[in-house]
């Protein structure tokens, strides 16, 4: 069982801009549309966990639902599903730990957090046994940051790194226990 995150995030350790905007994730040329290993990562995890800002964001993008996976949505305010989405979009609620408990024994072992809240209180919870991130090549100078607080530190061992599109580097982390 697993608990993987896998994201961007600018130099200086942010998700999103002061704006709350993620449009600098899209500025670097990418005329071959490479994944940048994304299509193999979500063939090898069961579900999603994400939060209800995410799923907003997501919902959001001039897209079609980017998910062949189910998945689960963290929130204690949302009381349905958004229209179209009922098949793909689970809402879950409660503590963190029964949650991925309840979603395990469901058979959904390996799960893709996702969303800046989320990957934080999972972090605090000590939650997380992958850290898959990219990092784009530009200062925002402030926004959403991925990391925040912890009670005490968690040591992680890098396994992997790899270079996308001539600038940026995705690297692999594994949680030392």
């Amino acid at each position: 069982m697993s608990n993987i995150v896998y994201i961007a995030t600018s130099l200086d350790g942010y998700i999103a801009d002061k704006n709350n905007q993620i449009d600098w994730l899209h500025e670097i040329p990418n005329p071959e549309g490479d994944d940048l290993g994304f299509n193999d990562f979500i063939d090898n995890i069961d579900a999603l966990v994400m939060g209800r800002n995410t799923l907003e964001a997501v919902l959001s993008f001039d897209c079609d639902w980017p998910y062949s996976k189910p998945v689960f949505v963290l929130s204690n305010t949302m009381t349905e599903v958004p229209s179209g989405y009922e098949e793909k979009v689970f809402l879950v609620k409660g503590e963190l730990k029964g949650i991925v408990k309840d979603l395990n024994e469901q058979g959904f072992n390996k799960l893709y957090i996702d969303g800046g809240v989320t990957i934080q209180n999972f972090l605090k919870q000590d939650m997380i046994d992958e850290l898959i991130i990219t990092t784009i090549p530009v200062l925002l100078g402030g926004g959403i940051p991925l990391f925040a607080d912890l009670a005490s530190p968690l040591k992680f061992t890098h396994v992997k790194a790899q270079r996308y599109l001539n600038c940026l580097v995705q690297n692999h982390f594994i949680r030392q226990k």
